[in-house]
């Protein structure tokens, strides 16, 4: 169930964007801005929808071919940043509710459905270490932000629903954590960043009556954003990820992932404190699954 978060400030109107964990499978985050610098005591409330079609699962190592998913998705986020032994920390709390519709081939025979219900919650912890110091919002007027380096742990809370004898589930039965370091360099008016991070999964021992494994999935990011006088701004999105080999009951399968995304964000402000952002991404490079597009579009508020 991806996820994305975007900071920016000017002449005293902050701008805080976040689609975090709206349709981000576990290792396919694409989240621009998300070690940017901002003032602390900052309270961000947005709401996003996205659309996706294709192959596209909320557990994307699950044992099925030839999936074909449209789903709509829906999701409330709140984050809040606050010094953290004198470093800009963030919290940030993801509610996602999907609609699902769709198709699978399960051993040669074609089955369609469709689910509705909460997804996992999704909640993340970062800190700046260098780079980006806890400003109070007088303070941060005159801040500029040079090179940052980040740190977060995203935890996923089997919260959605989830049936025992379906593959095909909105939920996952089990729990995610993904450490993730991040540098973020500024350059006049264009933003380079990149991320590393790893997903590591319990087990689901309600899989169909058996127990699932998955390998820990490794992912990378890079993000271009270009920002221009009045606040608007446009970036380029890509990640890979790899690994995520599931085990069933003990025996493995051809389920490993490597996969490359690309896509891109417009975002722009529509008042004090209030911003949309619209973005969308294809898979560039698929070879087990994950074959789908998104197009999301979110609104935020912030405040002190």
């Amino acid at each position: 169930m991806v996820r994305k978060m975007f900071w920016f400030f000017k002449k005293r109107q902050i701008t805080l964007f976040l689609l975090f964990g709206i349709y981000s499978s576990y290792s396919q985050d694409l989240e621009p801005r998300s070690y940017a610098n901002v003032p602390k005591d900052l309270n961000v409330v947005a709401a996003g929808y996205v659309f996706t079609n294709g192959n596209v699962l909320t557990d994307p190592s699950l044992p099925i071919k030839d999936f074909s998913l449209k789903s709509h998705n829906l999701a409330v986020n709140y984050i809040r940043t606050f010094s953290f032994f004198e470093k800009l920390a963030r919290i940030q709390v993801t509610l996602p509710y999907s609609f699902m519709d769709g198709a699978a081939t399960i051993n040669d025979e074609l089955i369609t459905g469709s689910r509705t219900g909460f997804a996992d919650t999704k909640i993340r912890f970062g800190v700046n270490l260098l780079g980006s110091p806890a400003l109070d919002k007088s303070e941060f007027r005159d801040f500029q932000q040079k090179t940052i380096l980040g740190v977060s742990f995203v935890t996923s809370i089997p919260t959605g629903k989830y049936y025992s004898d379906k593959q095909v589930n909105i939920g996952t039965n089990r729990w995610g954590f993904k450490p993730e370091i991040g540098v973020s360099k500024r350059f006049t008016h264009l933003y380079a960043e990149a991320y590393a991070g790893i997903w590591f999964y319990t087990d689901n021992n309600d899989f169909m009556g058996k127990k699932l494994e998955q390998k820990s999935t490794y992912s990378l990011q890079a993000h271009a954003s270009y920002y221009f006088k009045n606040q608007m701004w446009v970036g380029f999105n890509t990640n890979w990820f790899f690994g995520g080999k599931t085990i069933t009951d003990g025996v493995s399968d051809d389920s490993q992932i490597d996969n490359w995304r690309v896509g891109g964000t417009f975002s722009t402000p529509i008042a004090k404190g209030q911003s949309i952002r619209l973005q969308y991404h294809v898979g560039a490079y698929t070879n087990n699954g994950l074959n789908y597009y998104a197009l999301s579009l979110a609104y935020q508020y912030s405040f002190f």
